[in-house]
This record gives C-alpha cells, sequence and structure tokens, in this order.
C-alpha cells in the first residue's frame, strides 16, 4: 500500500508541473520515460520538475519525455493517466499560449560567469533542439514509426526472455524436470505469436484498423500455411516472422483505406474487412511469406558470419558508433533486425556489443568528474546520473554533461569501441555472447544474457567487455577529452571565495557562486531553460 501511495504521489506532484490535466494530449511510457503529449510547452515548468526526488531527467523530442526509471515508470504511468482523466473533468482545456516561451516556463539561470552545471545542460538542450530538427526527414519519421511499433513488446521479450534463461539454468541443473515445460511454454508463447502483434501495432501505427493488421499477420503463424506451396516450396508456419508481418500490415492498411474511399458506406462494415484480409491475405500468402523468410535468413546468415569472421573489428565499429547513431535517430534501424535474430536463434548477437557504448560514457563521465574537482556543480551531477548510467539509462550523462563538452562525447565513443571490440572477438573465437530481449542494457542486461557456452562464460565475457568499456572510456577521456582552454574554463569553483565574500560589494562575477535548485542539481543536467554560455560545438 505504500508503493502505491508514493507513485500516485509522485504522479500527482510532476501533473501540475506540466501544466495540469487538461494540459496533456496523450500518454504512453517506454522502458524508463513517461512519454506525454502537450497541448502548450510553455505551461511546464522544466525546474521544478526535475527537483523532483523520482525524476531521473528530462528530454524533450516528439514528446515531452520523464525518465522516472524502470520499474517506477510503469507503476507511475497509470496513476497519472487517472488523475489527469479526473483533472480533465474538472477543468477545460487551455487556450494555446501568445508567444509560447521556447525550450522552458522558468526563468534563465544566475548568470554567472563560471560554467555551472546547468549551463553545461542548457548547451545540451540546445544541441538536442537541433538534433531533432534535423531528425524530422521522412525516413527518420518512418523509423520512428518502425520504433514505436516494437517498443511496446519490449516488456513481454525481456519477462519471457528472463524466463527462458531461467528455464535454460534449471533444465542444465536438472532441477524441477516437472516444472520446466511449463517455463518453456511461458517462455515461447509470445514468441511464437509475435506476429500478430507486431501486425496489430503496425496497423494501429500506420492509421488502420489494428486488429485488422493483427489478422492478417496471423496467417504468417497460423499452422494450416504448411499445406500451402508457393514460389515451390511448401511454406512453414512463422516463415518471415516479424518482417513479414509488418510488410502484411502495411498492405493491409493501404488496401482498408483504399476500400474506404471506393466502397459505399452502406457496405463498408462488411465489404471492407473482407477485402482488407483477403486481398493481403493472399498476397501474404504468395508472395510476402516467401520474400520476408529469405531476408530473414540473410539478416541471421549475416549477422553469424560478421561475427564469426570479423568479431573484434566489427565489434569495435559496431560499439564506437552506436552513441552517434542514437544521436542520429538512426539506432531504430535495429530494432526489427535484433527482433527477427531473437526469434530465429532465441538471442540477439548485437545487443550486448552494443551496449558496450554506454559502458564507454560511463567511464568518460567518470573521468570528467576527476578532470574537474573545482566544479562541484558538474560533479554533483555526475554522482546524481552515474547508477542510472550503470543501468543503461545514458540521457542523463549524454545530454547533462559529454555531449555538451564535446571532446568527452567522442572519447566515450572511444570506450564503446573498445569494449564492443572485447566482446566481439570472443564471438569470433566462437563464445556467442547474446540477449534473450532488447530494451535493457549495462547492469539491466545479465539477466537477459544467452550463449552458446553456459551461462558462466556468457557472463564472464559480457562483464569483462563492461570493464573494458569503463577503463577505455576513463583513460581516453581523462588524458584526450579535455584541451587546455576547455579545462581551464569549466574547472571552476561554483561556490565563492571566503575573502570575496569578505570584500563588501566588491564581487569578481567568476567568483559568483551559482543558484541550483534548493535540492541540488538535476539527476541529469538538463536544463532546457538556462542560456548557453558557449558555443556546445567544443573541441
Amino acid at each position: 500500500m505504500a508503493t502505491e501511495d508514493k507513485n500516485r504521489a509522485t504522479a500527482a506532484a510532476i501533473l501540475p508541473l506540466v501544466g495540469g490535466g487538461a494540459n496533456v494530449a496523450s500518454i504512453a511510457h517506454c522502458m524508463t520515460r513517461l512519454r506525454l503529449g502537450l497541448h502548450d510547452r510553455s505551461l511546464v515548468d522544466d525546474e521544478a520538475l526535475k527537483a523532483l526526488p523520482a525524476v531521473m531527467g528530462v528530454v524533450e523530442d516528439d514528446t515531452y519525455q520523464i525518465v522516472l526509471g524502470p520499474g517506477t515508470v510503469a507503476r507511475v504511468t497509470p496513476e497519472f493517466e487517472q488523475l489527469v482523466e479526473e483533472a480533465r473533468e474538472a477543468a477545460p482545456a487551455p487556450a494555446p499560449a501568445s508567444d509560447p516561451a521556447p525550450g522552458s516556463g522558468t526563468a534563465p539561470g544566475s548568470g554567472t560567469a563560471s560554467v555551472s552545471a546547468e549551463e553545461l545542460a542548457a548547451q545540451g538542450a540546445a544541441i538536442k533542439a537541433q538534433r531533432k530538427a534535423k531528425n524530422a526527414t521522412p525516413f527518420k519519421l518512418f523509423l520512428r514509426k518502425i520504433a514505436n511499433i516494437f517498443v511496446p513488446l519490449i516488456p513481454a521479450l525481456i519477462g519471457c526472455g528472463i524466463i527462458a534463461g531461467l528455464n535454460g539454468l534449471l533444465v542444465n541443473l536438472e532441477w524441477l524436470p516437472a516444472v520446466t515445460p511449463a517455463l518453456a511454454a511461458m517462455a515461447s508463447g509470445f514468441m511464437a505469436l509475435i506476429a500478430v502483434f507486431v501486425g496489430y501495432n503496425t496497423a494501429k501505427e500506420f492509421g488502420g484498423t489494428p486488429i485488422l493488421g493483427g489478422a492478417v499477420a496471423a496467417i504468417i503463424v497460423f499452422p494450416g500455411v504448411a499445406n500451402i506451396d508457393a514460389f515451390g516450396q511448401t511454406l512453414s508456419p512463422g516463415q518471415g516472422g516479424v518482417l513479414g508481418a509488418l510488410g502484411a500490415a502495411v498492405l493491409a492498411v493501404y488496401v482498408e483505406k483504399w476500400c474506404r474511399r471506393w466502397v459505399p458506406e452502406a457496405l463498408d462494415v462488411l465489404v471492407t474487412p473482407t477485402l482488407t484480409v483477403l486481398i493481403s491475405g493472399l498476397v501474404t500468402i504468395f508472395g510476402l511469406m516467401y520474400v520476408a523468410g529469405e531476408v530473414s535468413s540473410a539478416i541471421g546468415t549475416f549477422a553469424d558470419w560478421l561475427l564469426s569472421n570479423g568479431g573484434a573489428g566489427a565489434g569495435f565499429v559496431l560499439g564506437g558508433l552506436f552513441l552517434p547513431l542514437v544521436m542520429l535517430g538512426l539506432h531504430q534501424a535495429l530494432i526489427p533486425i535484433h527482433t527477427t535474430l531473437i526469434e530465429q536463434q532465441g538471442y540477439t548477437v548485437l545487443l550486448p556489443i552494443l551496449a558496450m557504448a554506454g559502458a564507454g560514457q560511463v567511464g568518460a563521465a567518470m573521468a570528467v568528474y576527476f578532470r574537474l574537482p573545482r566544479n562541484e556543480s558538474i560533479r554533483r551531477t555526475i554522482k546524481s546520473a552515474l547508477p542510472a548510467g550503470l543501468l543503461g539509462v545514458g540521457e542523463p550523462l549524454i545530454y547533462g554533461v559529454s555531449l555538451p563538452l564535446g571532446r568527452p562525447f567522442i572519447t566515450a565513443c572511444v570506450g564503446g569501441a573498445f569494449g564492443g571490440g572485447f566482446v566481439g572477438l570472443f564471438n569470433q573465437l566462437g563464445d556467442t555472447v547474446g540477449s534473450t530481449a532488447i530494451g535493457p542494457s549495462g547492469w539491466a542486461l545479465f539477466p537477459l544474457l544467452d550463449g552458446n557456452h553456459g551461462l558462466g562464460s556468457t557472463i564472464a565475457i559480457y562483464a569483462g567487455g563492461l570493464l573494458v568499456g569503463y577503463v577505455a572510456g576513463f583513460v581516453a577521456t581523462y588524458f584526450f577529452g579535455f584541451g587546455k582552454d576547455l579545462l581551464a574554463e569549466f574547472n571552476v569553483s561554483q561556490e565563492p571565495a571566503p575573502s570575496t565574500v569578505a570584500a563588501a560589494g566588491n564581487v569578481h562575477p567568476a567568483a559568483s557562486p551559482a543558484t541550483p535548485d534548493s535540492d541540488g542539481p538535476d539527476s541529469d543536467g538538463t536544463d532546457p531553460g538556462a542560456s548557453p554560455a558557449k558555443d556546445p560545438a567544443r573541441v
């Protein structure tokens, strides 16, 4: 009961700071974030919101995203939805502001000459705003749709993946033989029908009727397709997998929209769903299943070949480039590939390598902490964001520390490259390391690890990769992450010197203390309302 009260209290504290229930247009959540669509962005109090103990940071993209952390967000969201519904019944929707303030509804920072975490974070917010504008291309918007299809499936993938790992452990130890068949059914049931869920979400995302998308995708996993010949071969249930389901559902959406335009309204309820399933189903059976099956097989074959023949080099490149891919929004293209590999092989060999990018980021942040011993503001931000970074939530460290500094972001990529190369090397030597689900990274990935040489070996290799990423990111940042000018600018105390305080009416601007929130700096360091003090493109 106490936990429920805490979650409701968190939701109640957030609601007025985002403009109240009437200002909330949509509510959703992913692994770590509460994602809100807002009528009027200027009504949000960023500073007060980030000062809440439960809030780890805020990220602004196509929606306003409040980072609450894994587990917490799933409990706070329904409480928040209930409060919003109650608030909407009691208050009308707000009128749009005539001149909404960009970035934040709060006043700028203290204006000190020295650079605090708040000013540094403002630079991160400015970079993020620029990235958001550049990401609004048709291709990247399409990738965002793809991500929206698969992200809601992640909780089930994680739960089933952990159960599969537990079942494998019990089978290897020959424990509880009466229970393991039940665990196998729990772990495999979702994956056996994942095509249906992909079809449902695809139709929903592309503007069709979700249940029709699910109905067409269900053809792929129906056992009866084993009696059908196409392209000179007998089809098999599940052939084409999630890629086939995605293509079938997209086709169903276009057929449905065509029917809505041409079928008379009096016949729409009968004719449109019938033609949608009939036409899309025939194309799926006699075309998409075969083509998607060939593509899926090629993805699995290529991934195995890449890591078997060039694992160290491939891991180095993938681990080093993943953070920039995230910045560009291109990492979303990997989600169907991960899901396809999990569907085919039981795990994705790419995710443990890509997770090393987070290890490099953590190592870089630790180096920044030691290289700026006099900047208490940035150091406090790093301390508050580091636990989340260890668990794979990297946004607070990226946008609050490394990215606005410039060089530490690059050296963080170097750390990820070395960690990825380490894991890739063992894949090349025959010790496959994979993840049975997508979503978590960092330490949170340990319960989802799987491989071909036993759980102990798999855990040891992944842990070794994390250690290499931490160390490489730290060393690269400590020795190469700061130029003389950058170090002189940021390694400045945010506290007033005693002699300066004693000098009445003659305080030098550089010695003026910053005015952080009463609860200390923000967990992710972001402050969209603060005024950037320097050019964020710093090298």
